[in-house]
């Protein structure tokens, strides 16, 4: 899909930009200098845990893919048009705001500011989200937005964030999952340690779904970067190039043995995305990428290589001759180029 392949190229650029590698004032380092990200969860003047700074969701599985729970026939339907359709209407693709999405496949950071009576999330794309924690109620009716309006509460040392009145033009995942104005999602953050959050997020459209689904991802701690600016300006121009279906690429799909599809089977570091587990399930191959989503299938167009529609790239599976044929890594072809994923 366009709308990952160009989050792909934020995540193989340069993080730093404006000011290059300065070192975040007041966070605990070790002897030699560097973060100390195991250090104690810092607290602010009201005794909160102090949830401010630079962050990485850690989801880009869930991103891709973030739930199984069944549809309602009506979204169904718009799921279904959107898996064979190459994610032309993503929103990403049309450089509109992510919505609930945001951050969540962890290669654009978050900042976050935390007041006392408000904390604002900020992203590369300009995109905001103002959280008030000033004790008013969830809006009774709303004029629906990219990003919803959203109030925050703390139990015990998890802040959690209640957001209603999104707008039905956002998708959940980069596969298309849809959900209707009648969306709520809740968050909750619980900082474990200075360099670590534990995010948990429950999605329930009872318009949609069939039932209220969650998710669980980390949340990592950023130092000494920031925030460089992040226009969306290429992909309302290219998104003209997305034609076709999936169902045109099948044409060509090829049975591979399952003995050779067990040659596959394993885990493989993919560099910025992650660990990605490669398994057989009945007869063909499956993907899983390490922090959610499940697996996620891949049809294969020789013996080696497997199109995989979550990334709209292909996965090639390579051998190496001098340790008898035996499958040591795979390249990840996606428009920005390869990446090499080696098998652990």
């Amino acid at each position: 899909m366009l709308a990952l392949a160009a989050l792909v190229g934020v995540a193989v650029s340069p993080s730093s930009g404006q000011w290059l590698n300065y070192p975040t004032p007041g966070i605990p380092r070790m002897p030699d200098g560097k973060p100390n990200l195991d250090a104690a969860v810092p607290r602010t003047a009201d005794d909160r845990p102090d949830l401010s700074g630079l962050w990485s969701i850690s989801g880009l599985g869930y991103a891709t893919n973030i739930t199984a729970v069944d549809l309602l026939p009506a979204a169904k339907a718009i799921f279904q048009k959107r898996l064979e359709t190459y994610g032309t209407d993503d929103p990403g693709t049309n450089c509109l705001p992510e919505g609930p999405r945001l951050g969540l496949a962890g290669l654009d950071p978050l900042r976050i500011i935390y007041t006392p009576a408000m904390t604002v999330f900020l992203s590369e794309t300009g995109t905001y989200r103002a959280i008030y924690t000033d004790g008013r109620p969830l809006p009774k009716q709303q004029n629906p937005t990219w990003m919803g309006y959203s109030i925050g509460r703390w139990d015990g040392n998890t802040f959690v964030v209640d957001t209603v009145g999104f707008n039905d033009r956002t998708w959940l995942d980069f596969l298309g999952h849809p959900h209707t104005e009648a969306l709520h999602v809740t968050e909750r953050f619980h900082r474990t340690k200075f360099g670590h959050m534990d995010l948990e997020m429950t999605f329930d459209d009872p318009k949609a779904y069939v039932k209220p689904f969650t998710i669980k991802v980390g949340v990592n701690f950023v130092p000494d970067d920031d925030l460089i600016e992040n226009v969306c300006l290429e992909n309302e121009k290219d998104r003209g190039k997305l034609v076709g279906k999936v169902a045109d690429e099948k044409r060509f799909e090829k049975k591979v043995p399952v003995n050779v599809l067990s040659q596959y089977a394993g885990t493989y570091d993919v560099g910025p995305f992650g660990t990605w587990t490669v398994s057989v399930v009945g007869d063909h191959l499956a993907i899983e990428l390490g922090d959610g989503g499940g697996k996620q299938a891949a049809f294969a167009t020789s013996d080696n290589v497997f199109v995989f529609p979550t990334t709209g790239g292909t996965v090639t599976f390579m051998r190496d001759p001098k340790k008898n044929d035996t499958v040591t890594h795979f390249l990840l072809r996606l428009v920005e180029g390869d990446f090499r994923a080696d098998r652990k």
